[in-house]
């Protein structure tokens, strides 16, 4: 590419799109919900990037906590970076011999001074959309694509905004949704085959 073709990019416009980004992340945080869900009998995995460690940690830590007081089960698989996340995520979803009631995913990616972040954030999304799509299987997306360092610990440190808290909560909330079509689709079984029998003793009788 010739130096006439390059695109232009100003330092202030780039400068200008972080203050947007950061004013919105500002906007969208929101405390964790606080509602008490049960977990008893379920259990829960989840995969953990071990980059940016100290605020990964915390989230699992939260996620940990969270998901035992309930009740619940947990496994951990750790992973070097976020795009690792995917892999072992769909592995998980797969599992027949102890189904998962939810996965959890947990990352921090900060942005840096080049495009590589954003292009791992969203390859990371896509394939975690894909793996709960295709598997039937819900997987809590709490991979993080922050602008710095202050936004991640808002988000990972504290207990009133704390991701893994909330990744927990809603894990918990997706296994007693997907259980429900469970027992509607189990009980629509049982009919059936009430059905059968019904007219198998009828026919025995005429």
């Amino acid at each position: 590419m010739s130096r006439s073709c390059q695109p232009s990019v100003r330092v202030e416009d780039n400068f200008s799109l972080r203050q947007h980004r950061s004013v919105y992340a500002q906007t969208m945080l929101k405390a964790v919900k606080s509602e008490e869900l049960t977990a008893t009998g379920l259990r829960f995995g989840i995969v953990a990037s071990k980059y940016n460690a100290r605020y990964v940690d915390a989230m699992l830590a939260a996620a940990q906590k969270t998901l035992t007081e309930a009740g619940g089960a947990v496994e951990v698989w750790r992973v070097p970076g976020a795009f690792e996340i995917p892999v072992v995520a769909a592995t998980l979803a797969q599992k027949a011999d102890e189904p998962l009631a939810a996965i959890i995913c947990l990352g921090v990616i900060l942005r840096g001074a080049t495009a590589h972040a954003q292009h791992i954030g969203e390859t990371v999304s896509y394939a975690l959309a894909r793996i709960q799509v295709k598997h039937g299987k819900p997987v809590i997306h709490e991979v993080l694509l922050l602008e710095n360092e202050a936004q991640a610990k808002a988000r990972c440190l504290g207990a009133k905004h704390n991701r893994g808290r909330e990744a927990a909560l809603t894990a918990i909330e997706m296994a007693h949704v997907m259980k429900r079509f469970a027992d509607e689709e189990e009980a629509k079984r049982r009919a059936w085959w009430a059905r059968v029998e019904a007219r198998r003793k009828a026919i025995h009788h005429e």
